[in-house]
């Protein structure tokens, strides 16, 4: 009779970033299934970014932005908490400013001592990553844990994006 593998990986806390899309949405669903598997507590992350100061006061005020963000930001977060809850996971929530979003990832890795990262890519590729870079390719070289990577399908928005693009630059070099 053979005895079932025996994985040495147990993860205690699981890092979720969220920000509220379907892509995200489907990284917490994976989390919490694994969460539920191992008996870890989830902790969710949303990151709230800083608007460019070059015209962002003119149309808001940046901490009028701020508190509205963090007003729907937290009823967003205890929603899902709840709901989590009703499961019979432990769950927290915390939520950052600023535009260093894999910096804030890895921040929040450390302080809350997480040892699996799961979330979810929008899928993109094309110009977009090349240009910006790939935040899911800097967190999984610098992640200090196991970092649980999906990829969700592309959104109608992502997909008009990235067959914008090349008709822009088409364009501009006209």
């Amino acid at each position: 009779m053979s005895v079932p593998y025996q994985s040495k990986f147990q993860p205690r806390r699981i890092l979720v970033p969220v920000d509220f899309s379907v892509s995200s949405d489907a990284g917490l669903e994976a989390a919490s299934e694994l969460a539920r598997l191992y008996g870890a507590e989830l902790h969710l992350l949303h990151v709230i970014p800083v608007l460019p100061s070059l015209c962002a006061e003119a149309f808001l005020p940046q901490d009028t932005f701020d508190r509205e963000a963090m007003e729907r930001a937290e009823q967003q977060l205890k929603k899902a908490i709840d709901g989590l809850q009703r499961q019979g996971l432990t769950a927290t929530y915390s939520i950052e400013v600023g535009n260093d979003v894999v910096g804030n990832i890895l921040h929040t890795l450390k302080c809350k001592d997480a040892d699996l990262l799961v979330f979810s890519t929008h899928g993109t590729s094309g110009w977009r990553p090349v240009v910006f870079g790939s935040i899911a390719e800097k967190v999984m070289r610098l992640a200090p844990c196991p970092v649980l990577l999906l990829r969700s399908a592309p959104t109608a928005e992502s997909r008009s994006v990235e067959e914008a693009a090349p008709q822009a630059v088409a364009h501009a070099a006209a």
